[in-house]
């Protein structure tokens, strides 16, 4: 199959009436790049280092005066961290690709929607994508992008919900990368699609189909990647738009409030992050409330990572079973299912009002 960028170039001509020697231009495009957390290359420790070290010296992720945190994160945390990261990302890795299931699930999520719009719009679309920390960089997708002709590229952080330091310091990473370009293309970023009617019924119906052939689970637990409180209260919506999904999704089943419940999970660092906090409450649960069978799901992911394939299927799930829980079941993200595709299209059709 013909990658849309090498048909790009074999595309470019010159502009009617250009003076000799003028540079080729490709035929004008609109980019659609989607763009997703990242993933280290390996599981090898210098491979964890070099990915951590650009995740965790990222002032959105966390905000401390560097001249305190770098020396920490530095002679601390980057010795000890890649060995056990490293150790978690090799119990999920894909070994037949030698890639995170993040990057094989991006990747296919990328194909299925180049397949779609190609579908619809033809040449006029360009459709790829990136990566925040790691490969592929977004700098060098935007580069490519504004060397295929794309004059006008809408940028699709994949996270439902809006956070500085997932879909804020994305955007960031895309105007930075607009930044070197000589000649910049129109750019457009998506809003969080939280609470698109869309995305909410995938959501219900990858519920319904795990619950059709699950043991009953007495209870959903909704659970969202935390942050920490201070977050909230200086102004980011990330908290009151999941609060939001949990309210919709519950309408859409048509359940009542004693049947899901709202957590939040991989808490990092000593200060308080949005409670409750998703490995304690599965254990409470189970322990005070008497449930024996729970389901768990994480809209907040786009696309299966290490905090879903080995934090809630290890960590959560143990917590749970060692208060005494007896059925867990985990509910994959959306990843690259139809109903996901299809939302995720409506979402970016409706953002390219105007350009196609």
């Amino acid at each position: 199959m013909t990658h849309p960028s090498d048909r790009a170039s074999s595309q470019a001509t010159c502009p009617m009436h250009a003076p000799e020697g003028h540079p080729a231009i490709p035929r004008e495009k609109t980019g659609i790049l989607l763009a997703n957390l990242g993933t280290p290359d390996n599981t090898d420790y210098w491979s964890m280092r070099r990915y951590l070290n650009e995740f965790l010296s990222d002032r959105r992720v966390i905000d401390y005066s560097p001249w305190k945190w770098q020396p920490l994160l530095q002679l601390v945390i980057l010795t000890k961290r890649p060995f056990t990261s490293g150790k978690a990302y090799k119990s999920i890795w894909n070994e037949e690709k030698n890639e995170s299931p993040l990057m094989t699930i991006t990747r296919d999520q990328t194909d299925a929607m180049r397949s779609k719009l190609t579908a619809e719009y033809g040449d006029d679309v360009m459709v790829d994508f990136c990566m925040r920390y790691g490969n592929p960089s977004t700098k060098s997708k935007v580069r490519e992008m504004t060397e295929a002709g794309c004059t006008r590229i809408l940028f699709v952080p994949l996270y439902p919900h809006y956070a500085g330091a997932t879909s804020g310091t994305a955007n960031d990473q895309f105007f930075r990368a607009l930044m070197e370009e000589t000649r910049q293309p129109a750019a457009r970023t998506i809003e969080p699609y939280f609470e698109h009617p869309a995305y909410i019924d995938a959501l219900a119906r990858s519920i319904e189909a795990v619950y059709a052939g699950a043991a009953n689970p007495e209870i959903l637990v909704v659970s969202y990647h935390g942050m920490p409180k201070r977050y909230l209260m200086q102004g980011d919506p990330y908290h009151c738009q999941c609060q939001k999904t949990t309210r919709l999704l519950k309408e859409r089943l048509g359940w009542d409030d004693s049947q899901i419940t709202t957590t939040f999970q991989s808490v990092f660092g000593p200060e308080e992050w949005l409670k409750p906090y998703t490995v304690e409450e599965v254990a409470r649960l189970a322990r005070e409330d008497g449930k024996r069978r729970i389901a768990v799901i994480a809209p907040a992911f786009s696309a299966d990572c290490i905090e879903t394939l080995e934090e809630i299927n290890d960590e959560i799930r143990e917590s749970f079973e060692e208060a005494g829980g007896e059925e867990f079941t985990y509910i994959p993200c959306l990843n690259d299912s139809p109903d996901h595709i299809d939302a995720l299209a409506d979402v970016i059709r409706q953002n390219l009002n105007g350009w196609l």
